[in-house]
């Protein structure tokens, strides 16, 4: 600050005048050589002025904040003092004069300067904001979720602190974890992610109350992003695939084949969701499979599955299973017919199954549709030829596609080509010897009679693995329409190979009485009901952990329903009772002793376990009834 007073003030001065002495101070008060060095002040003369001069911000002045157009200023004041005393050359008379004269600066921007100390290890944004005059105050925050006071800041767990400085100055921090709802959250890449914190600081100028804001935006990047992760596994009718999902959720549509799943496969693939996983039984003759190779008796068929995120259109995962299923292509009759099943394979995917032939062009499929042709013949038709082979006689044929102008089945002659070789094997000479035998009735075998209990119960599996099962506590158990429900039937207190437990027949009440009517047959004589559009299905047993007999259990399924009469639910609950019996493997004498539904054709595994809730003891052939429920129908209402 330079401060020019005139040299000659008039009307006090009239004519030629000499100075005698010059000074200046602060206030009103005088300052000596020493305390004006010590602070930077200067006072000089020329020809027309006496000039003062005074660093802006010295001590002996003030600072003031401001804010024009909402942006932040500061003015610096300070009161000089300038003590001049002359002599005039006519009159010789000494004059003194003193002149105190207040100056404040023009605004000065201080634009506040965000400082950037985010921890990107910690997860934290830092931001440091300043430096203000302490007349200053840091009123409020607002974030894109809204507008915060210093005191909700805290609550949400924010650090926000006020520093000091020397010369009277301030500023101030904050800290936000990167979880927090303000933090905007943006995936550039799939595997980073990039925080956005975007804030407004709201100050208070004191006491005029003067408000005005700065913003602030700083982002950080992290590669934290776990993708989610696709497994499978199969027996020999199904493909079992569990999803478990990343850190982001379910942030992605399911495929397969490349289509996603709609709402009737949702249920035809009995997907089950939660938080964290979702599961897929899909059987390995649906549509959306791929069949790679056939052979005699096994078909290896691959189910893709594809999680593709929509918003980015981004593949978070990409997952196959191929996997060998038991199906027995061909079949040898006594009679001499012989059945054979042609399947589209991947690596032909032009064929049209109907199209397809036997060697004798005029041999076409019994049934085909877009995956299968069912072939059925003599062996001395078709243009099946015979081969002789030491004691054999191998009949073969081919099912395969030959090329005709009106064919369109492929593009060209250059397409892969499809052929499948059919063989039987028949036995020209065979001898077998019968060992007959007599043996007196005059004596009767007897066993020695022996005294126990056998336990069976029944059990309603949480899911197909029969791993958890409800207990009591969990009665009733609500489940969806349709949804499918596991049963498990035991026979436990006994550890004897040679024994089978034999289901003859379960039934549906919708009482908790066995005998209750309505009522409705889901096996029956150790079959599957086959008057029942949803068949009851039953699942194999194998030895584990907790299994060490699997022919000591039986398992079986069926899907959720309730009992209806005009299209109006009877009762929205649901009970199940089984007939099981105990029998001796080695004896087959009695029809229902011969296995868990011997009629069923041998590709078919035989039926398997329940536990239950209610048990009762059997001894050797005695059926014994048990039972298990309520399980309630879920209602949308």
């Amino acid at each position: 600050i330079s401060w020019h007073v005139p040299r000659r003030v008039t009307p006090l001065q009239d004519g030629s005048v000499k100075i005698l002495e010059m000074y200046m101070g602060i206030n009103g008060q005088r300052l000596d050589r020493r305390q004006m060095a010590a602070r930077g002040y200067a006072l000089s003369a020329t020809d027309f002025h006496i000039v003062v001069e005074i660093p802006v911000g010295s001590p002996d002045g003030y600072n003031k904040s401001h804010a024009p157009d909402y942006q932040y200023h500061i003015t610096y004041t300070v009161e000089p003092m300038l003590e001049v005393m002359w002599r005039a050359e006519r009159s010789h008379e000494d004059t003194r004069y003193k002149i105190l004269f207040p100056i404040t600066t023009p605004l000065m921007p201080r634009p506040p300067q965000a400082v950037d100390f985010t921890n990107a290890e910690e997860r934290l944004f830092g931001i440091h904001v300043g430096t203000f005059l302490d007349d200053v105050e840091l009123k409020n925050i607002t974030f894109s979720t809204g507008t915060s006071t210093l005191e909700e800041c805290v609550a949400k767990g924010f650090i926000v602190q006020e520093h000091r400085h020397p010369g009277g100055l301030k500023s101030f921090s904050l800290k936000v974890p990167f979880v927090a709802t303000e933090v905007l959250k943006h995936n550039p890449e799939p595997l980073v992610t990039t925080y956005t914190l975007a804030l407004v600081f709201g100050f208070l100028i004191h006491p005029e109350e003067t408000a005005f804001a700065h913003p602030v935006e700083f982002t950080a990047s992290l590669q934290d992003v776990v993708l989610p992760t696709i497994k499978g596994t199969c027996d020999q009718h199904l493909f079992y695939i569990e999803v478990t999902f990343g850190n982001q959720g379910k942030n992605f549509e399911t495929l397969i084949e490349y289509k996603p799943l709609t709402p009737e496969l949702e249920q035809e693939f009995r997907l089950q969701e939660n938080e964290t996983h979702l599961t897929l039984v899909v059987p390995f003759t649906a549509k959306q499979t791929a069949f790679e190779r056939i052979t005699a008796d096994s078909i290896r068929a691959r189910l893709d599955i594809l999680l593709w995120e929509m918003t980015n259109n981004w593949m978070l995962a990409d997952f196959f299973l191929s996997c060998n299923f038991p199906l027995r292509t061909t079949m040898c009759y006594p009679n001499g017919t012989i059945t054979a099943l042609a399947a589209k394979v991947e690596s032909v995917p032009n064929l049209i199954p109907g199209w397809l032939t036997l060697k004798d062009k005029s041999c076409k499929p019994f049934f085909s549709d877009d995956r299968f042709a069912y072939f059925s013949f003599g062996v001395d038709s078709c243009g099946t030829t015979r081969t002789f082979f030491d004691n054999y006689m191998i009949y073969q044929n081919e099912i395969g596609h030959y090329y005709t102008n009106r064919g369109n089945t492929y593009a060209s002659p250059n397409d892969p080509e499809y052929r499948q070789t059919v063989s039987c094997y028949y036995m020209i000479n065979d001898t077998r010897t019968v060992k007959f035998g007599y043996k007196s009735h005059s004596t009767y075998p007897s066993a020695e009679i022996g005294i126990g209990q056998l336990d069976v119960q029944m059990r309603l599996a949480q899911d197909s693995s029969y791993s958890y099962f409800y207990q009591a506590e969990d009665y009733p158990v609500v489940t969806y329409l349709r949804q499918p429900l596991y049963f498990e039937v035991a026979l436990t207190r006994s550890n004897d190979p040679s024994l089978e437990l034999i289901l003859e027949s379960c039934w549906a009440t919708a009482y908790e009485d066995s005998s209750s009517q309505p009522s409705w047959d889901v096996i029956v004589n150790t079959c599957e009901n086959k008057e029942d559009s949803h068949v009851t299905l039953f699942h194999p047993v194998t030895a584990d952990a907790r299994v060490n007999i699997p022919s000591h259990f039986k398992r079986f399924s069926i899907n959720m329903f309730t009992f209806t009469k005009d299209d109006v639910i009877l009762k929205d609950e649901i009970y199940i009772h089984c007939k099981a019996m105990v029998c001796d493997i080695n004896d087959t004498s009695e029809d229902i002793c011969r296995g868990q539904c011997p009629r069923r054709s041998p590709g078919i595994s035989g039926f398997q376990g329940i536990k239950g809730l209610k048990t009762q003891s059997a001894d050797s052939r005695q059926p014994r009834r048990i039972s298990t429920g309520p399980v309630h129908l879920f209602s949308s209402k």
